[in-house]
């Protein structure tokens, strides 16, 4: 299991300037709907701004705390 607020320290650790809102899809504490705005996602593609996402929380993601993401990003603009 993680926290709402741990998964935020994990995005905000690739992305300092990231604003966060985690969703516990199913009460389980490990499937989650996000929603990152950084304007670090500038210039990149979907593919791309997912990529990130995914490395910022590659420690969760290997060890089993999160099963499953819905991720939608966003730039500042």
């Amino acid at each position: 299991m993680i926290t709402a607020d741990e998964l935020t320290v994990y995005l905000q650790a690739a992305m300092p300037d990231a604003r966060v809102v985690v969703t516990d899809r199913t009460g389980t504490s490990d499937h989650f709907a996000l929603r990152v705005v950084s304007s670090a996602f500038e210039g990149k593609n979907l593919l791309d701004r997912n990529r990130m996402v995914y490395q910022a929380l590659a420690v969760p993601m290997g060890d089993g705390r999160i099963h499953a993401l819905e991720i939608k990003t966003d730039t500042p603009s």
